[in-house]
C-alpha cells in the first residue's frame, strides 16, 4: 500500500513539474530572445493593441484608464514599459488574454527601444 501511494505522489509530483504553458515559459525566462521575431509597430504592435487594449470601455479615444488612450504610436511609445510590464504579468488585457507570441511580440518590440516602424 505505502509503495502505491509513494509511486502515485512520484508520477503526479513529475506530471505537475512537468507541465508548463508556452505563456509560463515566456514569463519565467530569464533573457528575452527576440531572433527572427518580427516586433514591427506598424504591423505587429499596433495591430494587437487596437484589437486587444484600446477598445470600447479600455483604451479607447478620451480614456483615462491606466495610461489613458492607446490610439497613436506616441501614446502607446509613451507607455510602453507599462504595457509590457501589464501583458507580460497577465494583467491586461482585462477580461482576457494575449497568446504567448504576442507577448513576445510586445516585449521585444520595446526591449528594442520601442521604435516607430
Amino acid at each position: 500500500m505505502i509503495k502505491k501511494v509513494v509511486v502515485t505522489l512520484t508520477v503526479s509530483i513529475g506530471l505537475f513539474i512537468g507541465c508548463t504553458s508556452d505563456k509560463e515559459e515566456l514569463l519565467n525566462a530569464s533573457g528575452n530572445d527576440c531572433t527572427g521575431i518580427n516586433s514591427s509597430f506598424s504591423t505587429k504592435v499596433f495591430p494587437i493593441i487596437q484589437t486587444n487594449c484600446a477598445v470600447s470601455g479600455c483604451h479607447e479615444s478620451g480614456s483615462t484608464n491606466g495610461p489613458g488612450a492607446l490610439t497613436s504610436f506616441a501614446q502607446i511609445s509613451n507607455a510602453s514599459t507599462a504595457i509590457k510590464a501589464a501583458v507580460r504579468s497577465g494583467l491586461m488585457p482585462q477580461g482576457g488574454s494575449l497568446s504567448a507570441g504576442d507577448i513576445k511580440i510586445i516585449s521585444c518590440w520595446v526591449d528594442s527601444g520601442a521604435p516607430n516602424n
